[in-house]
This record gives structure tokens, C-alpha cells and sequence, in this order.
């Protein structure tokens, strides 16, 4: 007998944020703009239901940029990607969409102008992640990856006066914490941007699942276990003191898990779809449900240029050669705000 949760506590922020909001929406356009297949380079956004969604529509996944056909239409994923990548799908692909997270783009900005002014730069990041791999990749010889877990090391710079300490944006804070208080010890005259690396919605969810620590006996935070994010509110569940479970959905709930647990907080990380919430919420079947909100989210990331360029353009060759309506009459990017990722999955029936 599946033991009776009383109450479930839903973390205010949860699941989709900005980047993959505009992420998820921006390749749903791709899937309508052009037949099967449309190619991305790397998963969109680490989640399995939301990739999967993607391959019933006729999206293929690639990790290497030569297996895309010429010509093929190619979008590059939200965690940004290795110069040199960019510059091979540009030219295979006829119509090359860059989905990259704004955020990313300004940790890959930072490492550029720190590299050219003769930085040592740490990189605090996770080996072998997608957004690790690119960002490093802006200037691979000035680049040390640094575990948070690992510390600094023996890392030895050519001049202990310039360094520059940056960050994967998907850190737990407590684990870039850690690295930036060694480091400025260490270095003294150390350089960090003016505004934290870390996401504003990796921050936030972190925040709500140290709160939902406080007040339950359970955190089960849906989400992939590729995704960093994800883990790391599992990791910061756990060292605010209460068990904690990464869970895909609700068939990965282990009634086991639930015993004397009577009340229950749910979140997701910043690539898991509300829907698999919303099961998990109905699989637990509480007697309540109450929201525990920490922060409110209003930040809006617009369609990637490529793609507001390719959709304006289509919206002229209608207007005018079909006389559709008036030229210069607003047109479904205006409405962009105001869709959200939940709805673009709907429209390729997952979510």
C-alpha cells in the first residue's frame, strides 16, 4: 500500500526558465518552418521527455557538426557552442538558428575579453558538460577547468596578478562560493565579473528548494539526470538537511521513499516541462497542495536574430505574394511573449 502524503509543497519558481522557454519555442518554429528532418546540434535542453518530444517531430540530435547534411536547417543548442562549431554548421547548414542561452553567451563574452587582455581565467564548471565544453572552447590555452567539489589544486598561474575566475551558470552557489572565497585568497588582485555568472533562475530554484528543506520531509526534484541544474537542487535539498530524490516523472517514485513522509516538496529543474510536475503532483495525491514562493520571475529572452530574420522574411513572401494582408501588420513574433514553451510542446503533443 502506497503510504498517504497529507501535504505537497510546489516550489515558486520551478521547471522552464527564460533560456529554455525561448530554447524549446525557437525549434518548435524550426519543426513548422521546414519538413523533417531538422537537425540540432547536441539535446536543445537536458531533458528526456523534452528531447524525445522533439525526435517524434522529425528532429535529429547530432554531437558532430559533420554529420549534418548540407543544406540540412540546423539549430545549436541552448548551452552554447565552440567557435569552431558554429563556423562548420554555418557553412553546411542552409539555415543556421543559435539557441544559445543569452546568459551563456555573456560567461562566452567574458572569457573572450579576459583571455585577450592576458588572463589566467579558472572555469568553474563540470567536465565534459555542453556548456563547459563551449565556453572553454572560446580560448582553450588561457582555460582551467576547476570541479567545485576538486578546489583549485596546484593550479599555478604565469602571473599570480592576473587571474580571472569565471562560472558554469548552471552552479549550485554554494559550490562556486567555495571556489571564490580559495581564489581570492590565493590571488588577492583576482578578476570576476561584475555580475555573477551564476543564472538568476538556477539562483532562484536553489533558493526555493533550500525553503522547501525547512518545511518537509521529502524534496523530489523532476528533472534529467543530465541535467546540472537538476542535481544541483537535489545536492542543495540534501545539504539543507532533508532527503532529497531526482525523479524523471512519477514512475520513478519509490512508495518506499514516501514512508512517514507526510509532507512532500516538489520542484523542477529549469528543462523540466510542468506537465511531468503535474503528474507527479497527481501520483502523490495529497490531501493539499500549497505553492512556497521565494522570487518571481518576469525575465523574457526574445527568438535568436537568425530566426526573427528567417520568420519576418516569411511573413513578407506571404503578405506580399498572397496578399494575405497588408504588409507590415503584426505577425506571430508579437505574439512570442506571450506563448509559452508548455504551449509549443502541446503543439507537438508531448508535455
Amino acid at each position: 500500500m502506497t503510504p498517504v502524503v497529507e501535504k505537497v509543497l510546489l516550489a515558486e519558481p520551478r521547471g522552464f526558465c527564460a533560456g529554455v522557454e525561448m530554447a524549446i519555442k525557437a525549434l518548435t518554429w524550426m519543426t513548422r518552418v521546414f519538413p523533417p528532418p531538422v537537425y540540432c546540434y547536441h539535446q536543445i535542453v537536458h531533458n528526456a521527455a523534452v528531447v524525445a518530444a522533439f525526435e517524434a517531430a522529425g528532429v535529429i540530435f547530432v554531437d558532430d557538426p559533420a554529420a549534418v547534411p548540407y543544406g540540412a536547417p540546423l539549430m545549436l543548442s541552448a548551452h552554447g557552442s565552440a567557435p569552431e562549431v558554429v563556423q562548420v554548421t554555418r557553412r553546411r547548414g542552409a539555415v543556421v538558428v543559435d539557441a544559445v542561452c543569452p546568459l551563456v553567451t555573456k560567461v562566452h563574452h567574458e572569457v573572450r575579453r579576459a583571455a585577450g587582455a592576458g588572463y589566467d581565467i579558472l572555469y568553474v564548471g563540470h567536465a565534459g558538460h555542453d556548456e563547459a565544453v563551449g565556453t572553454m572552447a572560446e580560448a582553450p590555452e588561457a582555460v582551467t577547468l576547476v570541479d567545485p567539489e576538486a578546489g583549485l589544486g596546484q593550479f599555478a598561474p604565469s602571473d599570480p596578478e592576473r587571474v580571472a575566475l569565471l562560472a558554469q551558470t548552471t552552479l549550485g552557489l554554494h559550490e562556486w562560493d567555495g571556489v571564490l572565497q580559495a581564489a581570492r585568497e590565493r590571488f588577492p588582485g583576482l578578476w570576476t565579473a561584475r555580475r555573477s555568472d551564476l543564472c538568476y533562475a538556477t539562483t532562484n530554484r536553489q533558493e526555493a528548494v533550500r525553503v522547501l528543506a525547512r518545511l518537509t520531509d521529502l524534496v523530489l526534484v523532476v528533472g534529467s539526470a543530465n541535467s546540472s541544474n537538476t542535481r544541483a537542487l537535489v545536492r542543495a535539498a540534501r545539504a539543507s538537511g532533508v532527503a532529497a530524490r531526482r525523479i524523471d516523472g512519477p514512475g520513478a517514485i519509490d512508495p518506499a521513499w514516501l514512508a512517514g513522509a507526510k509532507v512532500v516538496g516538489v520542484t523542477a529543474g529549469a528543462s523540466a516541462p510542468e506537465g511531468a510536475v503535474r503528474r507527479v503532483v497527481e501520483a502523490l495525491a495529497p490531501n493539499t497542495v500549497e505553492a512556497v514562493a521565494v522570487a518571481a520571475e518576469e525575465e523574457y529572452f526574445p527568438p535568436p536574430p537568425q530566426l526573427r530574420a528567417l520568420l519576418l522574411c516569411l511573413q513578407a513572401a506571404v503578405e506580399g505574394g498572397c496578399g494575405a494582408r497588408a504588409p507590415g501588420r503584426p505577425g506571430p513574433l508579437d505574439d512570442d511573449r506571450r506563448w509559452a514553451a508548455s504551449e509549443a510542446l502541446g503543439l507537438l503533443g508531448a508535455g
